[in-house]
């Protein structure tokens, strides 16, 4: 390994947004998210595989904020990082294999659809605003 390849990779890993570890239950959460400037948490749920709360931020801003269990990402549509719009998402569903999209609405920092994936199976999914990734996808029927 050269020094050139050293300093690429961790130029690399320096560019993405610093994670926080596994958030198992709401009191880890809530920890993380007063650690990150946020206050009076609200509503503090499990939904669609994130956590939700209502939070105001430092800036004063009331938000609705998700957060990822698995690294502790918060998805905040006000933290200044540009989200992605319908025809990008839309683009980031198709290669995750989705198709007949029948339903597509921004949610925050995320992105919620209706489609069928490529077993052809209706599904919901939620994608992340920064950069499309799945972040969960649940089958709307089990007879599907």
């Amino acid at each position: 390994m050269t020094i050139r390849s050293l300093l690429v990779g961790g130029l690399l890993l320096a560019s993405l947004p610093a994670l926080a570890a596994p958030l198992p239950n709401a009191a880890a959460v809530e920890q993380a998210l007063r650690a990150a400037g946020y206050t009076q948490i609200h509503d503090l749920e499990r939904d669609d595989g994130l956590w939700e709360a209502d939070v105001s931020r430092a800036d004063g801003v009331f938000a609705e904020i998700y957060i990822d269990p698995a690294n502790g990402e918060i998805f905040d549509a006000h933290d200044g990082r540009p989200l992605l719009d319908s025809a990008d998402i839309l683009q980031r569903a198709a290669a995750h294999g989705l198709k007949d999209v029948r339903k597509l609405e921004r949610d925050g920092a995320t992105w919620k659809l209706e489609a069928r994936d490529a077993r052809n199976h209706a599904v919901e999914v939620r994608l992340s605003g920064f950069d499309g990734r799945v972040l969960h996808t649940q089958r709307e029927y089990w007879w599907d």
